[in-house]
C-alpha cells in the first residue's frame, strides 16, 4: 500500500485539534480515524494484479532517432482503475517522460506510448512496468511491478549518408551513364566514340580509325562485380576519444558509407570486425540485404582494451577471400601500431590484394599545435608535433608496401575512404 500526498495533508490537519485539546485520547481517536479512512480507501482501490500488460516496440531504430514503446493495459478486475503507470527503460534509451495517467473501466483497455530517443548503439532492454491504483478518495494506493520484456536494437547513426549522393553521381559519370567528356579508365571495354581534345592518345583504336576514316577511341567502364572486404579494428586503438566520440564511431561510419557505395557500384561487400578475435562478420549478402545486415552487425560491436591481433586479422582475410579484392583496413595509426605487427600484416595482405589503410585523427591536435603561449602549451604542442611525425613515418612505410593510406578527422574519414575507392576503381586497380 502506498500513501499519497492527500494523506499527508489529512494528518497535518489533525495537528490543529490536537493543539486545541492536548489530550492523549484526542490524539488516539484522530490517528485511528485517519488509519481507518486510509485503509478503507486502499481496499476500495482497483486491484493492480488484475491488470494485464502487453508491450510492443519497434524492432530496430538508428541512434538519435525517435522510437516508441507501446503498452496495452487491460483491466480484468471488478473495479474501475484510476492511477499511474511507469514504463521503465535503461537510462541510455532516453525514456524521459515514462509516467502516464490511467483511467480504465472494467474489462476495458488503455494504450499508452513512451517516447524513446536512444543514445547508445546495441540492444536496450525494458525494465519493470509499475502500476499504481488510487482509491476513491486518493488517500492511498495499491502498487505493484511486473516484468514485461522488451528490447530495441539501436543501429549506427549513419550520418555519413549525406555524402552518398555526390559519390553516386561520380560513380555514374565513371560508368558513362551521364553525359561527360571524360570516362573512367576501368578495365572493361565499353564502346567506341569519336576522339575529342583531352582524350588519352593511348586509347585510340587504330583499326577502327582506319575503317571510319576518323580518329576513334576506346571507352572503358569501371570494373564491376569485384570483392570489397571491410576490416574494422576493435582493439584499444578504436577506444581513443576523438572529440565527442571514440575512434570506433568514425570507423563504423566509414564502413557503412563504403558498403552503400560499393553495393551501388555492383561490387560484393564483406565485413569483419576483430580485436583479438572475430566479433562480427557479414559474408555472402548482396543487393538490398547488404546495408541492413551490415548495420545490424555493427550495432553490437564495442571497443576492447586489448592489443590488436594482426596475425588473426591476416588469417581472417585469407579465410574470407579466395581471389584478388580490395581490403579496407580501418584502424588507428600510432607509433605503437608498427611494433605490434601492423606493417608485416599490411605487407602480407598487399601481396595478394589492393589495400586501403584508413585512420581517424584527433581533431583537437591542430589546436594543440597552434597554442604556445604557456610552457604547458609548448610541451603539448611538441608532443602533438612528434605524434604527427611518427604517424607520417608510419604512413610512408605503409605506402611502400603498396597500400593506400587515408588519414582524416572523424567527419572527413568516411568520404575520404569513399573517394579513394572511386579513384582505384577508375584507375582499374581493383
Amino acid at each position: 500500500m502506498a500513501i499519497t500526498g492527500r494523506t499527508v495533508v489529512l494528518v497535518a490537519l489533525g495537528i490543529i485539534p490536537v493543539l486545541l485539546v492536548p489530550e492523549v485520547t484526542t490524539v488516539l481517536v484522530w490517528a485511528a480515524g485517519v488509519a481507518v479512512v486510509v485503509a478503507l480507501d486502499a481496499v476500495l482501490a482497483a486491484s493492480v494484479a488484475a491488470v494485464q500488460v502487453e508491450r510492443r516496440t519497434a524492432g530496430a531504430v538508428r541512434r538519435g532517432e525517435r522510437a516508441e514503446s507501446t503498452l496495452t493495459l487491460t483491466n480484468t478486475g471488478r473495479r474501475s482503475l484510476r492511477g499511474v503507470v511507469r514504463d521503465a527503460w535503461q537510462p541510455t534509451a532516453g525514456a524521459d517522460a515514462n509516467r502516464h495517467r490511467l483511467r480504465i473501466g472494467v474489462e476495458e483497455s488503455q494504450r499508452v506510448r513512451t517516447a524513446l530517443r536512444p543514445r547508445r548503439r546495441g540492444d536496450l532492454y525494458a525494465d519493470r512496468v509499475t502500476i499504481r491504483s488510487y482509491g476513491p478518495l486518493g488517500l492511498a494506493a495499491r502498487q505493484a511491478s511486473q516484468e514485461v520484456p522488451g528490447v530495441i536494437r539501436v543501429l549506427p547513426e549513419f550520418s555519413s549518408r549525406r555524402h552518398l549522393p555526390s559519390r553516386l553521381a561520380r560513380l555514374r559519370e565513371m560508368d558513362g551513364r551521364t553525359a561527360v567528356n571524360v570516362r573512367g579508365q576501368g578495365t572493361e571495354f565499353d564502346s567506341l566514340r569519336e576522339y575529342v581534345v583531352g582524350d588519352d592518345v593511348r586509347a585510340i583504336d587504330w583499326r577502327a580509325t582506319a575503317r571510319r576514316q576518323e580518329v576513334v577511341v576506346r571507352t572503358w567502364r569501371p570494373e564491376r562485380d569485384r570483392r570489397v572486404l571491410l576490416v574494422l579494428d576493435l582493439s584499444r586503438l578504436s577506444a581513443a576519444r576523438l572529440g565527442e566520440a571514440p575512434r570506433l564511431d568514425a570507423g563504423i561510419e566509414a564502413c557503412l558509407l563504403m558498403a552503400a557505395l560499393a553495393t551501388k557500384a555492383g561490387d560484393r561487400v564483406d565485413l569483419i570486425a576483430v580485436d583479438d578475435a572475430v566479433r562480427a562478420r557479414v559474408r555472402g549478402t548482396h543487393g538490398a540485404t547488404v546495408m541492413p545486415t551490415t548495420a545490424d552487425a555493427l550495432s553490437q560491436v564495442t571497443p576492447a582494451l586489448v592489443e590488436p591481433d594482426w596475425a588473426r586479422i591476416t588469417q581472417a582475410v585469407r579465410d574470407t577471400l579466395s581471389q584478388r579484392a580490395l581490403v579496407v583496413l580501418i584502424t588507428g595509426l600510432e607509433a605503437g601500431a608498427a611494433e605490434s605487427g601492423l606493417l608485416p600484416a599490411v605487407a602480407t595482405i598487399a601481396r595478394d590484394h589492393q589495400v586501403i589503410v584508413a585512420s581517424a585523427t584527433d581533431p583537437d591536435a591542430a589546436a594543440l599545435l597552434r597554442a604556445r603561449e604557456t610552457s604547458a602549451e609548448v610541451f603539448d604542442a611538441a608532443a602533438a608535433e612528434r605524434g604527427d611525425l611518427e604517424r607520417d613515418a608510419l604512413a610512408t612505410r605503409l605506402r611502400r608496401t603498396g597500400a593506400e593510406v587515408v588519414e582524416r578527422d572523424p567527419e572527413s574519414l568516411p568520404p575520404g575512404v569513399a573517394d579513394t575507392y572511386l579513384a582505384l576503381k577508375a584507375a582499374g586497380r581493383l
